[in-house]
């Protein structure tokens, strides 16, 4: 739970350089991991802090239950500029063996609108305000459940009982992979903000937690485990915030890898006037539907920090359900102008606002809707 303190929860990460590196590879199994010493450290780092917050007890399989099984993920986490940051092990629920109704009710949680973050971000550096930015570590396991969950002791750490049977976990919190891990984490952050703290959820964007006063402003952003705080008091703010300048250039390297696209021709603007993009009509052939799903997905993301991507991914996200080759190449020229305009972002400087509204009296001028 959070209330046992910060220090248990926000804690720092540990830095690797490269040089401290000897083998950089993802481990394809908790055996290999466990013959190189720092995935070996990764493991055990994973491991305690399960067992430290009380993750779950061991006990026999009752007779008319089953137990879900789970597994270990390896990854070499890197820091913005490409470089290795450090070792992540990671033990993971095979969610998509849980059974609605039985191993679990709710899966919905809330997740901040990219306008909402672009709004106070821009008010907090236009007023002068102070930025901090936290991450939560583990953060799914301070989720509590509510369900009689067992899962599968992790592998290569199991025990047995007095009678030799091989025990279970019986999950008291929830885990990275459960389908109602994400509800259970922001229902008990959303408690902790509101009970403890008196904060109060903004009706506009559930994510957004405002505490105000006579002489205090202050709002926590909550996008899964990352947090950013922002106000006008210092007690709570470390860093004072001039200039921000948010880029993701290592984000639109993963987009361009991705769809293939990383030594791609340019292109000086990301969409064209014509042709007009419609919904399939049967004559143009169909792309992998996957791929296009994934690849505007992670558009949508970018479009926090680059607005003038903004109107094209809105539209390329309207053909979701049967994408066309015509749609596809809609999408490759977004990411043809991205290899151009790579460093780009948002710039705000500190000055005063004006709140404008538009209206667009021709739905953008669609064939469909118009």
């Amino acid at each position: 739970m959070i209330t046992r303190g910060k220090a248990d929860i926000f804690k720092p990460k540990v830095f690797l350089s490269s040089a401290s590196s000897l083998f950089s590879e993802t481990p394809s199994s908790i055996h290999e991991a466990m013959q190189h010493e720092l995935w070996k450290v990764a493991v055990h780092n994973e491991l305690q802090a399960l067992l430290s917050n009380d993750t779950w007890s061991l006990c026999h399989l009752p007779s008319n239950r089953r137990a879900i099984g789970c597994k270990w993920l390896f990854k070499v986490k890197k820091n913005a500029g490409g470089t290795m940051d450090r070792y992540k092990a990671r033990l993971v629920a095979k969610g998509f063996s849980q059974h609605a109704g039985l191993d679990f009710r709710d899966t919905f949680s809330p997740v901040m609108r990219a306008m909402t973050i672009q709004t106070v971000l821009a008010v907090a550096v236009m007023q002068g305000w102070l930025l901090r930015q936290i991450d939560v570590n583990n953060a799914f396991l301070n989720g509590n459940l509510t369900e009689d969950i067992y899962m599968e002791q992790p592998l290569g750490f199991e025990v047995t009982g007095a009678t030799g049977q091989l025990l279970v976990c019986k999950l008291k919190k929830a885990l990275y992979g459960f389908r109602q891990a994400p509800p259970a984490w922001f229902h008990t952050l959303k408690q902790f903000f509101v009970d403890q703290l008196g904060f109060r959820a903004s009706k506009a964007d559930p994510s957004l937690f405002v505490r105000t006063s006579s002489s205090d402003c202050l709002f926590f952003m909550v996008y899964v485990d990352d947090i950013v705080i922002t106000g006008n008091s210092s007690t709570v703010i470390d860093t004072v915030v001039k200039q921000l300048y948010h880029s993701q250039r290592k984000y639109v390297l993963e987009i361009l890898k991705k769809a293939d696209m990383l030594g791609a021709a340019v292109t000086p603007t990301p969409m064209v006037s014509m042709p007009k993009l419609v919904t399939s009509d049967g004559n143009s052939p169909l792309v992998d539907a996957y791929l296009y799903r994934s690849v505007v997905g992670m558009l949508q993301y970018l479009c926090i920090t680059r607005p003038d991507l903004s109107f094209c991914v809105n539209k390329l996200s309207q053909f979701m359900n049967s994408p066309s080759e015509l749609h596809w190449k809609a999408v490759k020229r977004v990411l043809s102008y991205l290899v151009r305009t790579m460093e780009h972002g948002l710039s705000f400087s500190k000055g005063q606002f004006q709140l404008e509204c538009y209206c667009d009296a021709d739905w953008a001028s669609s064939l469909e809707n118009s």
